[in-house]
């Protein structure tokens, strides 16, 4: 490509579509086809635009990559990534979430936030204070992240944001009490664990300074995000932050759990096959 600035819509609809039918065949590719590969991380965004089209779902909300320097260091990125939750992957807690095809096989406890109103694009950077004053509730979640390139930790950010920034599958807690909004989200504590059965596996804390140092930071982070690409985020949308601790490993047939304290617990079965 000679434009490193863009990719045509021709293109960017072509490395989606790329993307999508290796996710429906559960098969896994070490780059996009040089003719369509994006390179910059514009180019990449381009790409993952026109997944919605191309898998004929519906965008329900957007979830935060890379939020922990670890994380980016972990898949070799510079910074947070955006990618798209799209309807069809998204399950309520306790359910038992699809392990087929998964390879990275974690799942990432996670402060998910839901919009009251919208947020367009505007010229000027929105302040944090805007962003929670239009956020309607607060929920524990947890992120089941996946993707088709292999090695993810080599594609790069241009292709991982193609590939919807790892995202995969989402499991929604139960809304939080209204008391979220007095605590102080970046020393909140989040304790989970997993278990195989009646065995309990091993337990992992984390805190919500692992989200770009508070969740709430994070969320200011995607409205900008979004509005620099000239994306509104959309009243009723759910917006998944970032692990707030050391991703949970998980094997077909586990369990895991995240305990918020007062502001509830989520849980979720990675499935047998």
């Amino acid at each position: 490509m000679n434009d490193h600035t863009s990719l045509t819509c021709e293109k960017a609809s072509e490395s989606a579509r790329q993307i999508w039918a290796h996710w429906q065949s559960g098969q896994v590719l070490s780059s996009l086809p040089e003719t369509c590969r994006p390179v910059t991380v514009l180019q990449g965004y381009a790409a993952q635009a026109q997944l919605p089209a191309v898998s004929g779902r519906q965008v329900v909300g957007w979830k935060i990559a890379a939020t922990s320097a670890n994380g980016q260091a972990h898949i070799n990125v510079s910074g947070p990534m955006a990618g798209r939750l799209l309807s069809g992957q998204v399950f309520e807690s306790g359910s038992t979430v699809p392990s087929a095809g998964n390879r990275m096989r974690v799942a990432e406890p996670e402060f998910a936030f839901v919009m009251a109103r919208d947020l367009p694009p505007q010229a000027e950077p929105y302040t944090q204070q805007q962003v929670m004053a239009a956020v309607a509730r607060l929920h524990p979640a947890l992120e089941v992240p996946d993707s088709r390139m292999n090695p993810f930790t080599a594609a790069g950010e241009a292709q991982l944001l193609a590939d919807n920034a790892c995202a995969r599958h989402f499991v929604l807690g139960p809304a939080a009490p209204n008391v979220w909004r007095d605590l102080d989200l970046s020393t909140y504590p989040v304790q989970a664990q997993v278990q195989h059965g009646s065995q309990l596996k091993y337990t992992r804390d984390g805190t919500g300074g692992n989200v770009l140092g508070d969740p709430r930071i994070a969320l200011t982070w995607l409205a900008n995000q979004l509005s620099s690409l000239g994306i509104t985020l959309q009243k009723g949308h759910v917006v998944t932050t970032g692990t707030c601790m050391v991703p949970l490993e998980l094997q077909p047939g586990d369990s895991a759990s995240a305990d918020f304290g007062v502001l509830g617990r989520v849980d979720m079965i990675f499935s047998e096959t």
